[in-house]
């Protein structure tokens, strides 16, 4: 029997139920929609899957008489399968005047949103959720506050990893049947893992012409995971055209499956860097893609430390997104080549971010936060993630952090 792992969502989902007719919880494949809505349910909630082909044609076909079968409160997994049941909702939430009524998941959000916000607009709190996440799988939930560097303070607790263990943590990634030890074949799982997403998802839902051609930019893309978006070079790599990249972008970016961040623009950063950098929301897919078989072949190949950056940024993320917060986070470049790689613009002011794989805090690791005083925008503490087993002062304002302890 898989065990359970708590997630961080739990409360703020409930909350938002207290306070909505209608939950959606959307997000990729295999990150724990379905599991964790069934462990947040109580006796009197039904559940009914639309994976299943009659429900799915009772659904399309007669949604009112779908309703009376099964009616609230309710959880109807795979909502994006019979976007018309949408309308049926609407009406039986005006009708009924309750909270929490309908629980729905969906993993097709460039399709599914369409509808919900025509339907269901003033009705429904809508909630991503990723992969497990440093903290829930670290069961360190108490402290529910996203991520910011703390100037003097003790870093929040957390999994201290050494260079094997994190890359076996980076490798394995963020998906609940990896994590749990429910999956022994990690290739077997993030290969099948990609069939689905784009045999089954990719062809009903969107203008995917190759999937072979679609497959090749998958595997390009994540080879470029923490780098500078630049789709001409992705173009010519994979031999389809500027457009076609770019709409493919936007598909793993609804998806949830790719992120972009943008970087920090101010009215005095004319010389600023305009491209957004890419990242990957899942390293464990991410290493798959990008053909690595084993976590010691990761650690020891180029990728290794663009795929650490993308593992802690996606940790930074999620600390925000499963406290119901947008991440104000950016990137810093300048076209001197000055970088910092993360910046969160929060309490105004800046705090800048670095990810280093190394062990041995150095004073040069934070030589570029200085840049930040040009901006005219107040500079507050800074932090580097690292292997460092414990926080560590760099100089008064900028500490050396636990990569774990995000």
């Amino acid at each position: 029997m898989t065990t359970y792992i708590a997630r961080a969502l739990e409360g703020r989902l409930l909350e938002a139920s207290s306070q909505f007719p209608v939950l959606l919880v959307t997000g990729p494949r295999q990150t724990g929609k379905t599991t964790l809505l069934k462990h947040l349910k109580d006796g009197s909630r039904g559940y009914v899957s639309l994976d299943s082909m009659p429900a799915r044609l009772l659904a399309r076909e007669d949604p009112e008489l779908f309703l009376q079968r099964f009616p609230p409160p309710l959880i109807i997994d795979e909502i994006q399968y019979a976007p018309g049941l949408l309308s049926a909702i609407k009406l039986a939430c005006d009708a009924s005047g309750g909270k929490g009524l309908f629980w729905l998941t969906g993993s097709q959000q460039f399709q599914l949103m369409r509808g919900v916000t025509e339907s269901l607009a003033g009705r429904v709190a809508i909630v991503t959720l990723n992969g497990l996440s440093e903290r829930e799988t670290s069961g360190s939930l108490s402290d529910p506050t996203p991520f910011l560097p703390r100037a003097g303070g003790p870093a929040r607790k957390g999994t201290i990893y050494d260079e094997p263990s994190l890359f076996r943590r980076i490798f394995t990634g963020s998906y609940p049947a990896a994590l749990s030890g429910e999956v022994r074949d990690l290739e077997l799982f993030y290969g099948s893992y990609v069939r689905t997403y784009l045999e089954r998802d990719l062809r009903e839902v969107s203008q995917i012409g190759s999937l072979e051609s679609f497959y090749v930019f998958l595997k390009v893309l994540a080879a470029r995971t923490g780098t500078t978006l630049n789709m001409s070079e992705i173009s010519r790599d994979c031999a389809v055209s500027v457009p076609t990249v770019k709409h493919w972008i936007s598909v793993l970016v609804a998806s949830s499956l790719v992120y972009l961040l943008r970087p920090y623009a101010s009215n005095r950063g004319s010389r600023l860097i305009k491209s957004p950098k890419l990242y990957f929301l899942d390293t464990g897919l991410c290493a798959h893609l990008a053909g690595y078989s084993s976590p010691e072949t990761l650690a020891a190949g180029p990728l290794r430390g663009a795929i650490f950056e993308t593992w802690c940024v996606a940790e930074a993320l999620k600390s925000w997104w499963y406290a119901l917060k947008d991440p104000p986070v950016y990137f810093y470049r300048d076209k001197d080549g000055v970088e910092i790689d993360l910046l969160f613009e929060a309490d105004g002011g800046l705090f800048p971010v670095e990810i280093k794989l190394g062990a041995s805090p150095k004073r040069d690791w934070i030589r570029h936060f200085a840049a930040l005083e040009r901006l005219g925008i107040p500079a507050r503490p800074g932090a580097v993630l690292c292997l460092v087993q414990e926080a560590f002062p760099i100089d008064r304002h900028n500490t050396a952090l636990p990569a774990g302890s995000i």
